[in-house]
């Protein structure tokens, strides 16, 4: 995810991190634009009581303790919802997830929050549900045992009207809808296992009044029309967290093109736009190349940006379709150089983030430091906006964004209702320092090794940041503790290898009241 900045860039504007609860501080702080649309979270869920008070869940993470839940693996998830037409009004939506249960169940917790839920069944039986905090606790007929196969359909809607206290979840756009669920608000439009750390397969059907055009993750399978309605399908052939899914719904056009290797590369726009967007558009394939020249072949189906007409205030790496607001396209006064790296800081994700989920949230650094750092690496070498100057200008601000987000790989919590606020300059720049430190630390050619090796290992899995030092240890032959100690998790920046010289200027002291 990456914020965007509320007034164009000039020229000289160096590109520094997005990701702050604040625009960039070396951008002017203007309110072109109101900030990202806060949508969020009353609960309400119509519920049948189940027999004995339930409890709320997690599966520990640090900056999110209630988020996902223990006790089962999610192996699918299929969603069907049926656009009404309207923004105004709840989508029906039938959500049918098959998992295994890990542990002896009496009841299992599912993420879910805003929407009215009609029925639950497990196993083809009804079953009781309640809700407790954000969860929908589901009790079958039954205890499930450890290692048995479940499926639980929930019939319920999906609320696109932003409710009060929290990001993300529907975007309403200026014809339909998308989504935007990173950090924790899948759970605003599905029943889900909320965490990235359990990744599974989706298969997507949208119901829409013909005239729409319906585009979700991974390829198209089928589309039917029935009378006034149109249903698309789509299904992805990796698996994939639920802060990634994205379904689109809008008076769209479809562009598609080719990419490297037979790539399918489709592009979802505004249908009035598509002319003035088409010079953007066309670039993703070069942009593509130059990424697998980095770190090895695009590891999905499919690749495209999905621009919406909405002002969200930031960017998303959706797989295979990141989102992106169309003012960053139309608006004269973003340099080409900049739009260009932007679309690369989203492409890179897709191997380090999508294809290689963090395990826990604090592991956030892995995917914006390394989104950040080809980001940067494109405009040096497309723009000559020079990397060496970007990590300087990084390490001077370095203890400042440590002081306010914490280190890069022990962020602050976020504020209650302000979940994006974990994504500060810290996890952002401040993490593509340390991939600039272990460059200079381990030399050229084993970085670029390493980050091939990364996201080959870890393909379609999740990972954390002991495995990023390990694989580190490996493919240098150097024991790095101490650097990855004060690099990762020091209030303090470490000395720069290579550049003494460098200094951070320190936050200043608040005054005693």
């Amino acid at each position: 995810m990456l914020l965007t900045p509320r007034t164009p860039v000039s020229p000289r504007t160096p590109v520094v991190s997005r990701g702050q609860a604040a625009p960039r501080a070396r951008l002017s702080a203007s309110g072109r634009r109101k900030a990202a649309a806060v949508l969020a979270s009353a609960v309400s869920v119509c519920l049948l009581a189940a027999s004995a008070p339930a409890d709320p869940l997690g599966v520990g993470d640090r900056l999110f303790p209630h988020l996902g839940n223990p006790g089962y693996d999610v192996a699918s998830y299929d969603l069907s919802f049926t656009y009404p037409g309207t923004n105004s009004k709840p989508l029906q939506a039938v959500t049918t997830i098959d998992a295994w249960t890990t542990a002896p169940l009496e009841r299992v917790n599912l993420d879910f929050a805003h929407g009215k839920v009609d029925s639950v069944e497990v196993d083809g039986a009804p079953a009781a549900f309640t809700s407790a905090g954000e969860d929908l606790v589901v009790t079958p007929e039954q205890p499930l045992p450890r290692g048995s196969w479940m499926r639980i359909t929930v019939r319920h809607t999906s609320d696109p009207v932003p409710a009060a206290d929290r990001d993300g979840g529907w975007v309403r756009t200026d014809d339909g809808l998308a989504m935007a669920n990173q950090a924790d608000v899948a759970h605003l439009v599905f029943p889900c296992n909320d965490h990235p750390s359990d990744k599974a397969m989706f298969t997507i059907r949208v119901t829409a009044p013909n005239g729409y055009t319906a585009v979700a993750n991974g390829l198209p399978t089928h589309v039917d029309r029935a009378g006034r309605a149109t249903t698309w399908t789509y299904r992805t052939q990796h698996p994939m967290a639920t802060e990634l899914a994205q379904v689109s719904v809008g008076r769209s056009t479809v562009l598609r093109r080719t990419g490297p290797h037979g790539l399918p590369v489709r592009d979802v726009v505004p249908t009035k736009d598509r002319s003035r967007l088409e010079p953007w558009l066309k670039k993703t394939p070069g942009q593509i190349s130059w990424m697998e020249e980095k770190v090895g072949p695009y590891p999905f189906e499919t690749y495209g940006l999905l621009v919406a007409a909405a002002d969200t205030g930031f960017e998303l790496e959706t797989q295979t379709l990141s989102l992106f607001e169309r003012d960053l396209f139309t608006e004269p006064g973003f340099p080409e150089w900049y739009v260009d790296s932007i679309m690369v800081h989203e492409l890179a994700h897709q191997w380090f983030g999508d294809s290689v989920s963090p395990r826990t949230w604090s592991d956030l650094w892995l995917n914006e430091g390394h989104a950040t750092w080809y980001e940067a690496l494109y405009a040096e070498e497309k723009a000559g906006r020079t990397l060496q100057a970007r990590m300087k200008a990084a390490y001077g601000a370095s203890d400042r964004w440590r002081a306010a987000g914490g280190p890069p790989a022990a962020p602050k919590a976020p504020t209650p209702g302000q979940k994006i606020g974990i994504f500060r300059a810290n996890v952002y720049d401040g993490a593509a320092l340390v991939l600039y430190a272990l460059r200079q630390e381990i030399g050229r050619p084993a970085f670029e090794r390493l980050e091939r090796a990364w996201v080959t290992r870890h393909k379609d899995g999740v990972a954390t940041t002991a495995d990023f030092v390990a694989l580190a240890e490996e493919i240098s032959g150097r024991d790095l503790g101490a650097f990855s100690e004060g690099w990762l998790y020091g209030e303090k920046t470490p000395p720069m290898p290579g550049h003494p010289e460098w200094k951070s200027v320190a936050p200043r002291a608040i005054p005693a009241k």
